[in-house]
């Protein structure tokens, strides 16, 4: 079912809105219901079951969502090395 949740939410969103969200049952069916009269392509037949798969994995149970994080400027990876560098330097 990620695959078809894929399919009919990233066509107009990004995956960080799907992330982000933490609805219950209820409101995912008012979305997905929503999402469906503005245009989004969800098969009937999978409806129900992409209602589940979002409640299960989006649900106001799950963990909040966390961004990845980069520094401005710097990889992670250099950032890393100054980070070393300054702790041996103590």
């Amino acid at each position: 079912m990620q695959a078809k949740a894929t399919t009919s939410c990233l066509e107009c969103h990004e995956a960080r809105i799907i992330l982000q969200q933490r609805l219950s049952k209820s409101a995912w069916t008012k979305e997905v219901d929503k999402m469906v009269k503005w245009g989004a392509v969800v098969d009937a037949n999978d409806r129900d079951a992409l209602i589940d798969y979002l409640s299960t994995n989006f649900s106001p149970d799950q963990p909040q969502y966390e961004p990845p994080r980069t520094l401005i400027g710097k990889t992670a990876d250099k950032a890393s090395a100054t980070s070393s560098a300054a702790e041996k330097s103590k």
